[in-house]
């Protein structure tokens, strides 16, 4: 069977080689349904996604046959307007437009008013008898051509179109007269012989051919693979090529172009949100070239036109069940559907929908769970400026995305992707952003334009991307030569100074306002417990305070999955005890630091326990090095030596002592309290007193304790007998009884090899994945971030493994432990406490693997049961699915 590369509108169904998103994109689809569906859209033709492929897989060639399939098509687009490609009197121009399977806003290439040339440039104005139309359509295709296909920098063309604006004293481009934009088309007609060493191409075929080329190869190009690197989309899908005969928008004032959604895609709020501009084409819209209004005011001034248009904004939304991003092209006074597609939307808009939208009927509570990505959460936990602190406001924009932040002024993507690289938080300042700005998009805390819309390039990325925007700032005056930008009062802002950002109101504040967390309103409470009742693992959190233990408790944790004891060390003048115990020479002098340093473990377990009232919290005995609590430059070494009382050189010397070559695989874990069982006999008494006191105030306490470091069974043997030993004492001497179990973490392979053998002992397993993925790959997490992001840029991991669990390597270690451990005890609770547990692929992994439960940061508990509520909802539908009952 011959493969089937184009499809025209009319029959865009896929034919058995995939799905119809697959073959066709996004887009494709899209505008297939509509014309299916009778809705007024302009006719065209999909190039498949397969043919991106094979143009790539046979050496950047077009495939066979590919060509003869355009020109067969491109016949039906004539004779349905009417109109023939390249004609003399009568020309039909097209539009070439990617679409890829998923939505990537601005990260392709866009030509429109394709097949003009010298001849035809005459028949469109004689078509349209409007001679400045014509001629600025050419303008445009030349600009876009140019850019795109060409690959001749934007700025040549654009500095042209500045430069004859203000020589003619015109503001904006339609203030350009037909002589004057004549002239100007010389001029881009000149560049593109200056930078190509070539004429421009005349013929419309070959401009069809090298734009189709250029969309594919835009599938590759530096914006779309960083786009899809963040948002996780596989590089092999490629991008279908929409080929559409145009309908202008900027034929009259009874003509427009707009970008509209179905529901606020901020906000979530029920309607129809968006901007349109009078005469003018798409590009205007989202490129901030002109100020747009907004779509409340087309019913004002074409009323028939917008009752169509939201008849079939309601329509569309009900046939997709889901939020619509929509564009379109009023040609005059009548309404023409470019795209319809999935809105993408902030955190809070995708959460309101999806309740809204189970109430409306539209959809069930599963199918709203599934919609709303676990990290779009985040945003929903992100901070706002407080709104009791004076601040100084210095501009006013547009509330393009929400949230607040601060960060260092920059004005270049480049550096502010270094800087970031640096550890610095940067705010990107942009005139208006464009696709090649999204690293430095990316690498932003958030993003100031002055100019561009609600709707801008700007806008829509960073509403994508959950960070604060606020776009069309017209109140500032940005100089990119001398790095700084200047408010309307006159207030100068440099490189690197410090502002913050109000996304949700557009304001610009001097210096870093105070932030403060967000308050979840009913929405989000509603979502969160339908996940409680779709999940089937427990979400724990990571926390070693009272504090930390009651945010995550507020965030719906069910327990604590790993407290570290060792960070309890740090606060206040408790260092000053542990350090005298570690330079301690008798065991009489340690045990004395040791007495020292119980009444604060046993009052922080005690507030730990109170806030989990009823909830297992999980305790690991001390992991780090000793080394780690002393300082190491030798200033400071002299400092402490003089605050204990010892001579520098012996305390220099009990440094020196404590030195390891690879403190990660050295004396640690479980192997000091080998060593210095005393340790582990103090935590245990402060763990055991605590379960007491707590008991005895009516507290339900359910204590975990956790030997970390375990390699093998006897080692947790001997701490186990040293932790059981403590508790019957307490037990004794109180006369209060305290359930407890006693585990341990595995995060060593020879752990996960034998965890038969120590699920003899242990009763429970606690993966520490961020150990186990350093010692299964031999990477030091400190410094492998020197060349892992360009082992995922080079496709060497597809993850960087200590952000996402490496399921083939790291994920069969857990698996083999959670099979052998059950396998000796099989009532063994199972959870994992590493960075993982809140990262929604390594979740999903969790729930299928059988893991009781995943233990995260406190800020990240709301995305973990989100996750965790969709595996299980993925897994019901997916044994349905084989059990022929879906």
């Amino acid at each position: 069977m011959t493969r089937k590369y184009v499809y025209i509108f009319s029959d865009g169904k896929a034919d058995g080689h995939g799905t119809m998103k697959d073959l066709l994109g996004g887009k494709g689809s899209g505008l297939a349904e509509m014309t299916n569906a009778g809705l007024p859209v302009p006719p065209g033709f999909t190039i498949t996604t397969e043919a991106c492929n094979e143009y790539y897989t046979s050496g950047q060639k077009l495939p066979n046959g590919l060509w003869e399939e355009v020109k067969a098509a491109l016949e039906k687009v004539e004779a349905s307007v009417g109109r023939k490609f390249g004609d003399s009197d009568n020309p039909l121009l097209v539009s070439v437009r990617s679409g890829a399977k998923f939505s990537m806003p601005g990260m392709m290439d866009t030509v429109l008013n394709l097949g003009l040339n010298e001849k035809t440039l005459k028949g469109l104005a004689a078509q349209s008898g409007n001679e400045r139309f014509a001629r600025d359509a050419n303008r445009r295709f030349v600009q876009l051509f140019g850019k795109i296909v060409l690959d001749i920098p934007g700025e040549k063309f654009d500095h042209a179109l500045e430069a004859k604006k203000n020589a003619v004293g015109a503001t904006l481009d339609t203030d350009l007269t037909a002589d004057h934009l004549a002239e100007l088309n010389e001029q881009y007609l000149a560049i593109v012989r200056d930078e190509t060493g070539r004429g421009f191409p005349s013929d419309p075929m070959e401009q069809l051919e090298l734009a189709i080329r250029a969309v594919f190869q835009s599938w590759n190009g530096r914006r779309a693979v960083d786009y899809r690197r963040v948002n996780r989309i596989a590089d092999d899908l490629g991008t279908a090529v929409n080929v559409q005969a145009m309908v202008f928008g900027n034929l009259g004032n009874d003509c427009g172009t707009g970008v509209a959604f179905t529901r606020d895609p901020s906000t979530g709020e029920r309607r129809l949100y968006g901007e349109y501009l009078q005469n003018a084409q798409g590009e205007d819209v989202v490129a901030g070239i002109r100020t747009p209004k907004k779509i409340a005011q087309l019913q004002e001034e074409m009323p028939e036109v917008y009752a169509q248009f939201a008849s079939v904004a309601e329509r569309l939304e009900k046939h997709y069940r889901d939020v619509q991003d929509l564009e379109f092209t009023i040609e005059g006074g009548r309404l023409f559907m470019l795209q319809t597609r999935n809105a993408k939307r902030t955190g809070q808009a995708a959460v309101k929908v999806a309740v809204d939208m189970v109430s409306e009927g539209l959809i069930d509570r599963a199918t709203a769970l599934m919609r709303v990505e676990p990290d779009q959460l985040d945003q929903l936990l992100h901070q706002r400026i407080d709104p009791a602190a004076p601040v100084v406001v210095i501009a006013r924009g547009l509330p393009a995305s929400p949230g607040a932040a601060t960060g260092q002024v920059v004005f270049d993507p480049d550096e502010a992707e270094q800087l970031h690289k640096d550890g610095k938080k940067v705010i990107l300042v942009r005139v208006e952003t464009s696709p090649e700005d999204y690293h430095g998009m990316v690498a932003s805390e958030a993003i100031l334009t002055a100019r561009g819309g609600m709707t801008s390039h700007a806008a829509v990325v960073a509403r994508g991307m959950g960070k604060c925007c606020v776009a069309g700032c017209s109140e500032i005056t940005i100089n990119y030569a001398e790095k700084r930008f200047v408010t309307k009062e006159g207030q100068t802002i440099n490189d690197g100074d410090w502002i913050t950002l109000d996304g949700s109101v557009g304001e610009v504040i001097k210096d870093q306002a105070p932030l403060i967390d967000p308050v979840l309103d009913d929405n989000f409470r509603t979502l969160m417990a339908w996940a409680d009742e779709a999940r089937t693992m427990k979400v724990r959190t990571n926390a070693d305070t009272p504090a930390d233990s009651q945010v995550a408790r507020e965030f719906g944790a069910e327990g604590i999955g790993l407290c570290r004891t060792e960070h309890m060390f740090f606060e206040g003048t408790r260092i000053d005890a542990v350090r005298e115990m570690i330079v301690a020479e008798t065991l009489d002098e340690r045990a004395k630091a040791l007495a020292k340093i119980a009444p604060y473990q046993r009052e922080d377990f005690i507030g730990i326990f109170r806030a989990m009232d009823g909830l297992p919290v999980t305790i690991r005995t001390l992991d780090p090095p000793l080394h780690e609590f002393l300082p190491h430059e030798q200033a400071d070494i002299d400092a402490l030596a003089e605050k204990m009382g010892i001579a520098s050189p012996v305390l220099t010397a009990k440094v020196n002592a404590l030195h390891e070559a690879n403190p990660m695989l050295g004396h640690r874990g479980c192997r000091l309290g080998i060593v210095y069982p005393e340790i582990t006999e103090m935590q245990a008494r402060a763990i055991f007193e605590a379960a007491v006191q707590c008991t005895k105030d009516g507290v339900t306490v359910l204590p975990e304790i956790m030997i970390p470091l375990v390699s093998t069974v006897a080692e947790l043997k001997l701490q186990e007998d040293v932790v059981r030993k403590v508790a019957d004492e307490v037990m004794r001497e109180t006369g209060v009884t305290v359930e407890y179990l006693v585990g341990t973490m595995i995060e060593l392979p020879r752990a996960a090899l034998t965890a038969d053998r120590i699920a003899e002992v242990a009763e429970f397993f606690s993966f520490g994945t961020n150990d186990l993925t350093q010692t299964t790959f031999g990477l030091s997490r400190d410094d492998a971030g020197r060349f892992l992001p360009r082992y995922v840029e080079m496709k060497i991991l597809p993850d960087d493994p200590f952000q996402v669990l490496d399921q083939e390597g790291v994920g069969k270690l857990v698996e083999m432990g959670v099979r052998l451990g059950r396998s000796t005890r099989s009532d063994l609770k199972v959870g994992i406490c590493g960075e993982h547990g809140g990262e929604p692929s390594s979740v999903e992994f969790c729930h299928r693997t059988g893991l009781n439960y995943v233990s995260c940061s406190p800020y990240r508990v709301p995305i973990a049961r989100l996750a965790a509520a969709q595996a299980a909802i993925a897994d019901k539908e997916g044994q349905k699915a084989s059990s022929g009952t879906a």
